[in-house]
């Protein structure tokens, strides 16, 4: 693959799976702010573009002759809202569990030095609880319907007219959500310096701030699955019933 250079990073990580880690790596945003150019997005990140161009073309060279990450674009819109719910909201559900106590339990014996640390609380609850109520919307309401909408395409019998309308409107609402979502854990990375434990951290301490940055990496890829490639499908298929 030769990388396009005036196609969007959402474009890049939706043709080839396998820059999203290139893009997590370097802090290029993918998901929520992935419709900006690839040029566009060094520049907002202050990395040089001929660095993260070798950087992709490294990526995918290294995944030709093996197993390629899965071509969510080329499989089923019901097997995609599986493996979401399975995969990312069910970690997403065990992390939160886990992370509060751990949060608490940290501030408890280090927040008095460290006062970075009940921001991150705070900014932490304030995500749990909304991540908790938007999974539960994505899971009762706009998946299903997306399932439906599938089936009907594929001749399973016509598709019942939802109580929200075309499904952009949830869609446009869990943009608005995952957006949000996005600056709440943009916050917590900047007020911890990337996660960067101090030279005091105890082991609570660092296993903490590796579980927060290996949680914004998964909510990341999270919300790049459904912004990127689940609700433009889906959108696409409604029309086709």
């Amino acid at each position: 693959m030769t990388v396009a250079i005036d196609k969007t990073v959402r474009e890049l990580a939706v043709e080839n799976p396998a820059s999203t880690r290139v893009f997590e790596k370097l802090g290029i945003d993918y998901c929520c702010g992935g419709n900006r150019s690839l040029r566009e997005a060094c520049e907002n990140a202050n990395l040089q573009f001929d660095q993260v161009l070798d950087s992709l073309e490294k990526a995918d060279q290294a995944t030709r002759g093996t197993q390629k990450d899965r071509d969510w674009q080329a499989e089923p819109l019901t097997s995609l809202t599986e493996h979401i719910q399975s995969t990312h909201h069910k970690y997403t559900r065990e992390e939160i569990a886990r992370l509060g106590p751990l949060l608490e339990k940290v501030c408890s014996v280090h927040g008095r030095n460290h006062r970075e640390l009940l921001e991150v609380r705070e900014i932490f609850k304030g995500l749990a609880q909304e991540l908790n109520a938007h999974l539960m919307k994505e899971e009762m309401m706009l998946f299903p319907y997306i399932v439906r909408a599938e089936a009907a395409v594929a001749g399973n019998g016509p598709l019942a007219r939802a109580p929200f309308g075309s499904v952009q409107n949830p869609v446009s609402m869990m943009e608005h959500e995952h957006d949000s979502a996005g600056n709440a854990l943009r916050a917590m990375n900047e007020a911890t310096n990337g996660y960067s434990a101090p030279a005091d951290a105890c082991i609570s301490y660092q296993t903490l701030y590796q579980a927060l940055a290996a949680f914004e990496a998964d909510l990341h890829q999270h919300i790049h699955l459904e912004n990127n490639i689940l609700f433009p499908r889906a959108v696409a298929i409604e029309k086709e019933c």
